[in-house]
């Protein structure tokens, strides 16, 4: 069975929201982007929540030239959305309704793993149907404070027990912890 994998950049403080606007950090030069790049190689498919999903093909949508958007372009992607109805990036579909069996049914299909970013309401909905297998949280050494409830990486959310599977430090600071989410499955 496929995993699902979240990838999410978090300060010290517990924000996750508009991580684009961040302080800027010194330059991990190209740690940063092997990292990414091999976690979006170890995945055939993209699974985003609307917001995100408008972000990122704002962002990669259309462009080619490096190894990240050109994978990250080719791949499957599902957005979640009860809204949205029509999708422009490559490779797209939408789960609109009964999301966690829709889901559920992509992560029993061959392939490999599924990629999802960000710890919105998706992530809340993945983890509160035992669909989500890791969290990959990069965590930013720097407090932004002020951020309002709905940005932060914890609310509202179910119990749940998590096992430490890696961690990694990059010379600017940001520390990568990955965790193997236990939902007694």
């Amino acid at each position: 069975m496929r995993r699902i994998i979240n990838s999410t950049y978090v300060s010290l403080d517990g924000v996750v929201t508009n991580p684009q606007h961040w302080p800027s950090l010194p330059d991990p030069g190209d740690e940063k982007a092997t990292i990414q790049q091999e976690l979006i190689e170890q995945c055939d498919a993209v699974l985003l929540g609307k917001d995100t999903y408008l972000g990122f093909a704002e962002v990669w949508q259309g462009h080619s030239g490096d190894a990240f958007t050109d994978r990250i372009n080719t791949m499957q992607k599902y957005v979640v959305s009860t809204t949205l109805r029509e999708t422009t990036w490559d490779n797209t579909a939408i789960i609109a309704n009964d999301v966690a069996a829709g889901i559920a049914r992509i992560k029993v299909q061959p392939g490999k793993d599924i990629l999802t970013y960000g710890f919105g309401r998706l992530a809340g909905t993945l983890m509160e149907h035992g669909l989500l297998d890791e969290i990959r949280l990069w965590i930013h050494p720097f407090f932004l404070g002020n951020a309002p409830e709905a940005g932060l990486l914890i609310h509202h959310t179910d119990a749940a027990r998590l096992r430490l599977s890696g961690s990694r430090t990059m010379a600017n600071g940001t520390v990568i912890h990955s965790y193997a989410v236990e939902n007694g499955s």
